[in-house]
C-alpha cells in the first residue's frame, strides 16, 4: 500500500519554503498535471496541494492518470478538494480542458524497465502521441509554460569522456534493444517539443531526470532502490542481480521536484535541462551496503544472476549529470545526499505498512 506520510509532507513544505516567491506565478492559474498518480506526478501534486492551503487564489489543478502504472491510493488523501479535479484519462487520446489552461506538467509515462518491457507499445504511445497531444493543446490554450519530463536514458551508455553528461551530448543508444521502447520514444518526444517550439512558439521546456528515488515510489517498481527497500523492510537478504560495479548519481525526490518546478517556471522555452544530483556517483554495491547499514540488517549482500537473460542488456555503466545549465538558471544545488535520502525513504516505507 502507498499512502501519504509525514516524510512526504515535510519534503513538500521544504520545497515550498525554498522556492518562496518563485511559485507566485501559479496563483489563480490552472495547471494540467499528467501522470498524477505516478511517483513524480504525485509528489508535485502534494507540493502544490500544500502550497494552495495558504493561498487566497490557489492554483486549480486537473490531475490526469490512466492508472496503467499509477496508484490511485497514493493520492487518495487529496480527493474531494475544490482545487484539485481528478480525471481518468489516457493522454494518447486528445485532452480537451474544461477551462483555459496556463501550465502543463507532463509526467505521464512508463519509466520502470519492468513495466515498459511488459508494455512497450503503450510506452511508445504515451511518450510520442501523448506528448504530441499536449503540445497541440498548447496551441489552443493560453499556456505560459509546459514542462515535459524526459529522462537521462536518452543518453544511453555514455562514453567516459561524456561523464558528467551535458545536455549537448547526443547519446549512445540502441534503437532495437530491450530498453529501446523507452529510450528512443523519449528521444523522439524531445524532438517533438523542439519542433513545436520552433514552428508554433509553444513555450515548452524539457527536464531530464537522473535516477530519482524516494518516498511514494512503488515498492514493486523493480528498480534498485525499491528492491533494496523491500528486502530491508522484510529483513531478507539484499540481492544484487549484477556485479554491483555500475555507477549512478541518485537524486532524492525532494531535490528533483524542486528542480522540476524551477524549470517549469523559470526555464527557457525550447531548451532541455538535466535534473539530478551531481554530488555523489556511487556503485550499486555501495548503495546496497549503505542501506544495509541504515536498516541495521545483518544479512549478507547476495549476488545472483537474473532469470531474465536480457536483464542487463544495454544497461548504462555510468550515469552522472552535469548541472551547470540548471545552476545558471536558478539558485539550485542538490541538498540531500544518499545516506539521508535512503534513511528518509526507508522511514516513509515503514510507515506505509
Amino acid at each position: 500500500m502507498v499512502r501519504i506520510t509525514d516524510v512526504i509532507h515535510e519534503d513538500a513544505e521544504w520545497i515550498i519554503q525554498r522556492m518562496g516567491e518563485a511559485l507566485e506565478p501559479l496563483s489563480g492559474s490552472t495547471l494540467v498535471l499528467t501522470g498524477a498518480c505516478g511517483f513524480l506526478g504525485s509528489y508535485v501534486l502534494d507540493v502544490l496541494a500544500d502550497w494552495n492551503r495558504t493561498r487566497e487564489e490557489p492554483c486549480r489543478i486537473f490531475a490526469l492518470d490512466n492508472f496503467l502504472v499509477g496508484l490511485p491510493e497514493r493520492v487518495a488523501h487529496l480527493k474531494g478538494r475544490d482545487d484539485i479535479q481528478f480525471v481518468t484519462h489516457d493522454v494518447i487520446e486528445a485532452y480537451e480542458p474544461r477551462e483555459p489552461v496556463h501550465y502543463i506538467l507532463h509526467a505521464a509515462g512508463v519509466a520502470s524497465p519492468m513495466f515498459y518491457r511488459q508494455h512497450p507499445l503503450e510506452t511508445i504511445d504515451v511518450n510520442v502521441q501523448g506528448t504530441r497531444n499536449l503540445l497541440e493543446a498548447c496551441r489552443t490554450q493560453p499556456v505560459r509554460a509546459m514542462l515535459h519530463l524526459s529522462t537521462s536514458e536518452i543518453y544511453g551508455d555514455p562514453s567516459a569522456d561524456a561523464i558528467p553528461t551535458r545536455e549537448s551530448y547526443r547519446g549512445l543508444v540502441s534503437c532495437t534493444g530491450p530498453r529501446a521502447c523507452y529510450d528512443e520514444s523519449k528521444r523522439l518526444s524531445e524532438t517533438l517539443c523542439v519542433i513545436y517550439h520552433q514552428k508554433h512558439g509553444v513555450p515548452v521546456k524539457v527536464g531530464r531526470p537522473f535516477n530519482v528515488y524516494g518516498p511514494g515510489q512503488r515498492i514493486d517498481d523493480r528498480r534498485i532502490v525499491p528492491d533494496l527497500m523491500s528486502a530491508a523492510i522484510r529483513n531478507e537478504p539484499i540481492v544484487l542481480l549484477s556485479d554491483g560495479r555500475a555507477t549512478r548519481s541518485f537524486c532524492y525526490i525532494r531535490d528533483a521536484v524542486w528542480a522540476m518546478l524551477l524549470i517549469l517556471l523559470k526555464g527557457q522555452a525550447g531548451e532541455a535541462y538535466n535534473l539530478g544530483n551531481d554530488r555523489e556517483e556511487v556503485t550499486m554495491l555501495q548503495v546496497a551496503q549503505l542501506l544495509q547499514e541504515i536498516a541495521g540488517t545483518g544479512k549478507p549482500i547476495e549476488h545472483r544472476v537474473s532469470a531474465d537473460p536480457q536483464y542487463l542488456s544495454d544497461n548504462p555503466q555510468r550515469r552522472c549529470p552535469d548541472l551547470n545549465k540548471l545552476r545558471a538558471l536558478a539558485d539550485f544545488a542538490p541538498q540531500v545526499l544518499l545516506r539521508e535520502g535512503l534513511a528518509r525513504t526507508l522511514q516513509s516505507y515503514r510507515h506505509e505498512v
